[in-house]
């Protein structure tokens, strides 16, 4: 059982990720009538029995300075702006993600998650593993606060069940992100895998 909580969610299309189907070489995982199938080149691959894990997500929060709420005309107009109009591809896919999000919005939380994320921590539910997430936003955030918003999420770490996905930063990469996972009670970090900025291809580490 998980509730997720997106750090910079924008419209929220990533909280709704267990509603696509992935497609990485031969592995796939998700419904197979999800509507959106997001596929790409798989590096190295993970081990099989990982795609046989069930998932349950309970609840769906995210907090952004100013979410985009894609229920609306004007919303998904203004996501679409986003995406170069050549890309067609890219804006179908985008499209289907809005329909995703429609049939079931997540909660979006306006504000700074920086100073809001303690307080959803602090109501969080220990009957399920929270996880908090990222994918780009923290590279917008300056250093002082990043490390009060690290603070904060290593003393909720302690306080009951919690997890912290997170696209890292490696100098020594170009053109890629190192994927994260801090779990506690332990706190460990580990290294997941490498992956393209954008998904198209993903290299597999544990």
């Amino acid at each position: 059982m998980l509730d997720l909580v997106e750090l910079g969610p924008s419209a929220g299309l990533n909280l709704v990720w267990d509603r696509y189907r992935y497609r990485y070489g031969h592995a796939g995982w998700g419904a197979e009538n999800a509507p959106l199938e997001l596929h790409g080149e798989l590096r190295h691959p993970f081990p099989p029995e990982l795609l046989e894990v069930p998932v349950e997500v309970r609840r769906r929060r995210g907090i952004d300075l100013n979410p985009i709420d894609v229920t609306t005309v004007e919303g998904a107009r203004l996501l679409e702006c986003f995406v170069w109009a050549d890309q067609t591809e890219r804006i179908q896919r985008l499209r289907l993600a809005m329909e995703a999000v429609r049939a079931d919005p997540p909660e979006l939380i306006e504000g700074d998650y920086v100073d809001v994320l303690p307080g959803v921590l602090a109501e969080r539910d220990p009957g399920a593993l929270t996880v908090v997430f990222q994918t780009a936003s923290l590279g917008y955030v300056p250093e002082e606060r990043l490390e009060q918003l690290f603070h904060g999420i290593q003393q909720a770490g302690r306080d009951g069940p919690l997890a912290f996905l997170n696209t890292s930063f490696d100098p020594e990469m170009t053109g890629a992100f190192p994927l994260e996972l801090t779990v506690w009670p332990d706190g460990e970090t580990r290294r997941v895998s490498h992956m393209d900025f954008h998904g198209a291809w993903l290299e597999w580490l544990l």
